[in-house]
């Protein structure tokens, strides 16, 4: 009985020393970059894997960080029913500004895209639509010439096949490398929005994480049925701007989806997980709305 107590106490000791060895032998675990992020509400270490799971939403407090434009594609249309329209347009750099390029490229590589919109025709539970989607990846979904072009380009091609209109949003407005020919492209957006509401034919804008500036000042806000992704950003100039410049101080949270649901700006705020059944609803609604003949 003696000797297997002792051997019981020699088994003990050397386990003690194994794991005394390995505790002074520990070395700090790298963990790459990416596995978790950080949430830019409630601050919560998030696993990049239950992120994108939940599509892109915090499981905490239900914050809704950017998504990507063929993600926010494969989200809202029926599967495989995308066909995109003018894939080959791009920026070029008329102004010769520096290292636009270089940022243009850039923009290709984050975003896998040519530009910061991209446009085309699907079905959404079966019923067409043309839609467009800016990706803030790209430049922040910068509107220059290219995006204009391309936004003008859909609202026209909506308008030949009599199809309502989608387009989601995500910008900091005009892009500044292009200078008055990115301010061109509100004064175009809007025109041929104005056409398009004269023929009778539906459009619907969803205003997502930020829409500012130059887009938030034109095609984002003339929507029959404007739409604020819920955790969004809207409105023109950033706050420090707006307080230099009325001298005044500014509501809380007065850029906030609820606010500006309060105030009239948008119809409606919906969760992303939402989107694509509000939208078919809303198409139900008016799919006897199929424009005037000329």
């Amino acid at each position: 009985m003696n000797d297997f107590l002792d051997q019981r106490k020699i088994k003990l000791e050397d386990f003690k020393k194994n794991v005394r060895k390995k505790t002074t032998a520990y070395e700090p675990i790298d963990i790459p970059d990416g596995l978790f992020i950080k949430c830019e509400q409630c601050g919560a270490a998030i696993y990049e894997k239950n992120l994108e799971v939940n599509h892109q939403i915090c499981p905490f407090c239900d914050f809704h960080f950017r998504m990507g434009a063929r993600k926010r594609l494969d989200l809202t249309v029926d599967h495989g029913s995308f066909v995109e329209l003018d894939q080959l347009l791009t920026s070029a750099n008329p102004l010769g500004m520096p290292d636009y390029e270089d940022k243009l490229s850039k923009g290709k590589k984050i975003s896998k895209m040519e530009e910061a919109f991209i446009s085309g025709t699907a079905e959404i539970v079966g019923i067409p639509v043309a839609i467009g989607v800016l990706d803030s990846n790209f430049m922040m979904g910068s509107m220059g010439s290219a995006v204009g072009e391309k936004v003008t380009r859909l609202i026209e091609h909506a308008l030949s096949k009599k199809l309502p209109l989608i387009i989601f949003s995500a910008s900091g407005g005009a892009r500044m490398q292009e200078g008055i020919l990115s301010l061109m492209q509100m004064a175009k957006t809007s025109a041929a929005l104005h056409y398009f509401d004269e023929k009778g034919l539906l459009y619907i804008s969803i205003m997502t994480n930020p829409t500012t500036g130059g887009v938030a000042a034109s095609f984002a806000s003339l929507g029959d049925i404007n739409i604020a992704e819920k955790s969004s950003l809207i409105g023109f100039a950033g706050a420090r701007v707006i307080k230099q410049t009325i001298r005044q101080d500014l509501p809380e949270g007065f850029q906030t989806d609820q606010f500006q649901l309060e105030h009239g700006q948008v119809d409606l705020v919906v969760h992303r997980k939402d989107m694509r059944k509000m939208l078919y609803k809303l198409l139900q609604f008016h799919q006897n709305r199929g424009g005037k003949d000329e």
